[in-house]
């Protein structure tokens, strides 16, 4: 159900003056955030991303406890059991309670509701709340460390989503007097006190502290907000002296995803543009010294540079995409709706395999083999750390891929402080929000988005009421050279767009319909030894390499990686480099081309890829398999590499719909 601020309260949320807000915004003196989070379940996923919630929910969010029951069954400390009490079944609710409320499922919901019951009920006189008991070590499960700071910080996410699909007062209750414990206990015992985790996910804590002081108002809230800020890892020093990220082994690849906000987070209560800076520049030296091209980085698990062979972790993808979500909401600059673009429709699909089983710990800009061996990363987990299962590599990822969708999809649509909505990120779907001075509209947002150019809304009032006057924010993104607003058939003029957003406020009647078009043309970034990558739109495109799955069992070790796990092996050549071309032809050099029978409600795979771009390479006989990786990447700058093989046209498809693939091409002298 949605819910609606009184008036009374709306004029100290810190909404722009004169401006009724049906939402609330940052109450005074947080600095006002130019967008604002719709409550859980006014957005519904449609078509293809639909398609991928039911997929999760039929997969593995949905059966978890009983794919992983050592761990999330009833044994778990968070269920009041003696079992595993640290991090991982708050990640599994953390994605599950979304994807409950997003698709209004009421058995999924049934399966969260104890766990955020037990965690309420928890709580005592002083505040705390959680585990309180530590157990000796078993096998599989983390059972130490019931007091750590850091697996609430979680839970604490896992309330917010409930309180916003809800509105059950108890989780106010609970956060206030967990607030009053931490303020009253963390001079003692400090955010590193039991683990270093909690300084470095401080951001987490610290946003909840300001979603509850948007509540109640709380003045000490504020007084926690600073000493959380105090205690957490200084990211604002690190991204500002540029030492820690031009570094290898400098920080863990996830603690970096999370951590990366923090900043920002706290830039609300100390508005200095500095801190805003040193976000982007710690982006910037990601991409310069980490960075690949599906909007990842090389941390396997510390950061290991931009070699496109190093892995990537899949919880870094889902938690830094949603940190690109908090700082959307409170910078709206759409540098960073982009980067989560390419997060969600690069790097997110090709994760998980298509029923949403199993999964892989860390993936590969150019991975053309998937074997059980050692690989040249950072960490090796018996040599699980590339394949495909459900528990290999880390069982971290097993818990806590499941918020990228849901999270992704709660993050389309966003209210706006000038009493308006706001699309910032593209995809179908349906949003039910309030505007202007309380009037309900109904947007469905019909795409086959990142894959075609428009994208259309259709507007839909109450049958209170069949117009309203309201803002509508549209994205405009940075790689489209000439986009086009059409209303009831009309162009809309776009002279004035601010910091690539396009704000169209007119008196909306229930049935008009606006089409966003988004001409998408190939375009090439360079990344480590100047390879280069393929793009288009948000998409990025890999060479199409032929897949063959084996699935094996582990005949060992099967409590600490599961029963079994999927090998890839490639079915065609992978070792092509692209013919170098002046910028100028670019369009001429790549061919786009739409595929007409394909099943479009899942396009993520190779068989349903709705898009092939051709284009001319050579196979490199020099470029050849290391250590069961694509060997040293083949050097692309001042001279290119001379190669004596005949042109090949060759098939390029979006790197989401891809397992094996090349992404960084080398290029070879024409």
């Amino acid at each position: 159900m949605l819910r609606t601020i009184l008036i009374s309260t709306l004029l100290m949320s810190n909404c722009i003056p004169g401006i009724a807000q049906p939402y609330r915004n940052n109450r005074s003196p947080l600095k006002t955030k130019p967008y604002i989070e719709l409550p859980l379940g006014a957005i519904r996923p449609q078509g293809w991303l639909r398609e991928m919630l039911v997929r999760q929910k039929d997969g593995a969010t949905g059966q978890l406890d009983a794919l992983y029951p050592s761990v999330m069954g009833a044994r778990n400390g968070w269920l009041g059991g003696d079992g595993d009490q640290w991090e991982r079944g708050p990640y599994w609710i953390d994605g599950l309670l979304p994807l409950a409320y997003l698709l209004d499922d009421d058995a999924l919901k049934a399966k969260v509701q104890p766990w955020v019951d037990w965690a309420i009920n928890s709580q005592k006189p002083d505040g705390y709340f959680g585990p309180d008991k530590d157990f000796g070590p078993e096998p599989g499960l983390q059972r130490g460390n019931a007091h750590d700071w850091w697996p609430k910080m979680v839970v604490l996410k896992i309330l917010q989503q409930y309180y916003s699909a809800t509105n059950d007062e108890r989780v106010i209750k609970l956060m206030s007097g967990y607030f009053r414990y931490q303020l009253n206990t963390l001079q003692e015992k400090p955010l590193g006190h039991w683990t270093f985790w909690a300084e470095y996910r401080s951001a987490d804590n610290l946003q909840a502290v300001y979603w509850l002081y948007n509540i109640t108002g709380e003045k000490s809230l504020l007084s926690l907000a600073e000493l959380l800020h105090g205690q957490g890892i200084d990211f604002i020093s690190m991204f500002e002296k540029r030492d820690a990220l031009s570094s290898l082994n400098s920080i863990h690849c996830v603690n970096l995803a999370q951590g990366i906000k923090e900043p920002i987070i706290y830039y609300q209560q100390n508005p200095d543009e500095r801190f805003i800076a040193a976000v982007k520049t710690g982006f910037a030296d990601i991409r310069k010294f980490n960075g690949q091209p599906q909007g990842m980085y090389g941390g396997d698990e510390m950061l290991h540079g931009k070699v496109p062979t190093q892995g990537s972790e899949f919880c870094s993808a889902v938690e830094l995409m949603f940190s690109l979500e908090k700082i959307l909401e409170i910078t709206g600059d759409i540098q960073f709706a982009e980067h989560l673009e390419r997060v969600a429709f690069n790097a997110l699909p090709t994760q998980a395999t298509d029923d949403f089983m199993a999964r892989q710990y860390f993936q590969q800009a150019n991975q053309v083999q998937i074997q059980r061996r050692a690989y040249n990363f950072d960490t090796n987990h018996h040599g699980t750390d590339l394949v495909f299962g459900t528990l290999t590599g880390y069982p971290c990822c097993t818990s806590n891929m499941h918020q990228g969708w849901p999270k992704f999809t709660q993050n389309l649509w966003y209210a706006t402080a000038d009493g308006g909505l706001a699309a910032l990120v593209y995809s179908p779907s349906t949003v039910t929000a309030e505007v202007g001075q309380g009037v309900t509209v109904s947007i469905t947002e019909e795409t086959r988005y990142p894959f075609e150019e428009a994208i259309q809304f259709k507007l839909a009032f109450a049958d209170s009421a069949d117009s309203a006057r309201f803002p509508f924010h549209l994205r405009m993104p940075t790689w489209c050279g000439n986009p086009q607003v059409r209303i009831n058939g009309q162009v809309w003029p776009l002279s004035e767009i601010t910091d690539g957003i396009a704000v169209i406020n007119r008196t909306w009647k229930s049935g008009d319909e606006v089409v966003l078009e988004l001409p998408m043309k190939v375009h090439t970034s360079r990344w480590y030894e100047n390879a280069l990558a393929v793009e288009r739109g948000p998409l990025v495109y890999a060479l199409k390499i032929n897949e063959r799955w084996e699935k094996k069992t582990l005949a060992s070790d099967q409590a600490e990686f599961g029963t079994h796990y999927f090998e890839v092996c490639p079915e065609s050549p992978w070792n092509y480099g692209l013919m170098d071309f002046p910028e100028k032809e670019t369009q001429d050099v790549f061919t786009v081309t739409y595929k007409d029978q394909v099943d479009t409600t899942y396009p993520w795979n190779l068989e349903n890829a709705p898009i092939e771009i051709k284009t001319v390479g050579k196979r490199m006989p020099g470029w050849t398999l290391y250590n069961g990786m694509a060997g040293p990447q083949p050097h692309s700058h001042t001279y290119q590499p001379d190669v004596d093989t005949p042109e090949e046209e060759i098939t390029l498809v979006p790197y989401g719909c891809t397992t094996l693939r090349i992404a960084e091409f080398p290029v070879i002298n024409r």
